[in-house]
């Protein structure tokens, strides 16, 4: 089995540089998945790994084999290759290399009436990978990323949605693309806005319907306001005018949960 001790060596140098640079990540097709957990969600979302890197003194080659059947390179790493390349501490001694996906619109594999978180213009990881973790939480059939300002395999997006990345099926588009997409398949547009908009209890989300949540700083764009089926707001009763966009997205896609009977 292939052994790697050295930070100098090249092998990591290309890891470190594919986890800083979302144009490594781009153009290898790759991006690192870091903890047991998320790898085995990435696997059972259907992701394919390459390589795994793994620290002895923490995980063992059997207990790897019980994470994944798939035809993976092992390669064990120093303690001092860990850290480099580690985010955090409590990950069970295990990194993998994955293939990504093209996260095409048509692709999405959408039920007969479907529930569909769109965010526009993101530009925050954490923000994104809680907005994931909801998603998942709401067991929603997608989630449109339109006009994406972060790399969706930027590992802190990975690390913050705690695998949830992996748990839904995503696709990336333009603003444009997205609404097209969503009116081709029947889907009713409601578009959290407080421009010209109604409380978001007062709107029916029983037929197939499209959520979306924009920027806490200056919202969705208005070709979203100008195609939706309603604007709704979540109306605020402190002084500040906005909140969290994964906690605003939440209510959104629980209220359409709960009026769909959970």
């Amino acid at each position: 089995m292939k052994q790697i001790t050295s930070i100098q060596n090249p092998f990591v140098k290309n890891l470190v540089l594919l986890q800083d640079k979302a144009k490594a990540r781009k153009q290898s097709g790759t991006f690192i998945i870091e903890g047991q957990r998320e790898i085995e969600l990435a696997i059972k979302g259907g992701y394919e790994l390459e390589t795994i890197l793994f620290l002895p003194e923490i995980i063992s080659e059997n207990q790897i084999k019980k994470v994944t059947a798939q035809q993976v390179e092992l390669i064990e790493i120093s303690k001092e290759v860990y850290q480099k390349l580690a985010y955090r501490d409590t990950t069970e001694g295990i990194i993998a290399i994955a293939k990504s996906k093209p996260l095409r619109l048509s692709d999405l594999k959408l039920s007969k009436n479907p529930l569909i978180l769109v965010a526009e213009g993101l530009e925050k990881p954490g923000n994104l990978g809680a907005l994931l973790r909801t998603a998942d939480a709401a067991n929603i059939d997608a989630v449109i990323i339109a006009n994406p300002k972060s790399d969706l395999y930027n590992p802190n997006i990975v690390r913050s949605s705690v695998g949830c990345l992996f748990t839904r099926q995503i696709a990336v588009a333009t603003s444009e693309e997205a609404i097209a997409f969503l009116k081709e398949n029947s889907i009713h547009i409601y578009c959290a806005t407080l421009q010209d908009s109604a409380t978001y209890h007062t709107q029916n989300y029983t037929e197939p319907t499209a959520l979306v949540v924009g920027t806490e700083a200056t919202g969705i764009t208005e070709v979203w306001r100008n195609h939706s089926t309603k604007n709704i707001n979540i109306p605020m009763q402190g002084i500040i005018d906005s909140m969290n966009v994964s906690v605003a997205a939440a209510i959104l896609l629980f209220e359409a949960k709960r009026q769909r009977g959970f």
